[in-house]
C-alpha cells in the first residue's frame, strides 16, 4: 500500500504544473511631444506596434515574464503635397507576470514562457495602452489580438536557420 501511495506522490511531483502567481505593471510611459498643436490638425493616424517578450528564472520553477509593447502613432499631413508626419504620441508598457512552471521538458517550458504566458499578459497590456491613450486625450486605441504562438514559432525557425551560419 505504501509503495502505491509513494508512486502516486512521485507522479504528482513529476506531473506538469502551471499557475499564474501575479500580474503587475513593471514600467509604463506616455509622451505626446507635439501637444497641444497636434490636436488642431486633422486626425490621420498611422500606428506602429513593436512588441517583445523576455523571461527570467526567479527560483526553481518560478519565472518572471515581461511583455513589452511600444506604440508609436504618427499623424499624417492634411496637405497631400507634403509627406511630413508628426509623432502624435508614443506609449510604452512593460506588463509582467510571475508564473509557476514545473515538470515541463525544455521545449514545453520555452513555448510556455515564450507564447502561452505573453498570451495571458496581452489583454492587460492592451488595456493599459488604451487607458494611457485616452488619458492623453486621443481617440481610443484597441490593439488587435496577437498570435503569440505564430510569433514564437517564427522566432524559433529564425533561430534554427541562424545556428548553422554561426557554426561555419
Amino acid at each position: 500500500m505504501k509503495s502505491k501511495e509513494m508512486t502516486m506522490a512521485d507522479n504528482q511531483q513529476q506531473a506538469p504544473q502551471f499557475a499564474l502567481q501575479r500580474i503587475y505593471m513593471k514600467d509604463i510611459s506616455f509622451e505626446s511631444p507635439k501637444a497641444p498643436e497636434i490636436f488642431q490638425k486633422q486626425w490621420q493616424p498611422e500606428v506602429k506596434l513593436d512588441l517583445s517578450t523576455s523571461n527570467r528564472p526567479l527560483e526553481e520553477g518560478l519565472y518572471e515574464v515581461v511583455l513589452s509593447l511600444t506604440v508609436t502613432v504618427e499623424n499624417g499631413s492634411e496637405d497631400s503635397s507634403s509627406d511630413k508626419k508628426e509623432t502624435a504620441f508614443v506609449t510604452e508598457v512593460h506588463q509582467a507576470g510571475v508564473f509557476l512552471a514545473k515538470g515541463l521538458d525544455e521545449e514545453e517550458l520555452h513555448r510556455t514562457l515564450g507564447a502561452f504566458c505573453p498570451n495571458i499578459l496581452f489583454p492587460y497590456a492592451r488595456e493599459a495602452v488604451d487607458n494611457l491613450v485616452l488619458r492623453g486625450s486621443f481617440p481610443p486605441l484597441m490593439l488587435a489580438p496577437v498570435n503569440f504562438d505564430a510569433l514564437y514559432m517564427q522566432a524559433r525557425e529564425q533561430q534554427a536557420a541562424q545556428q548553422p551560419e554561426a557554426v561555419n
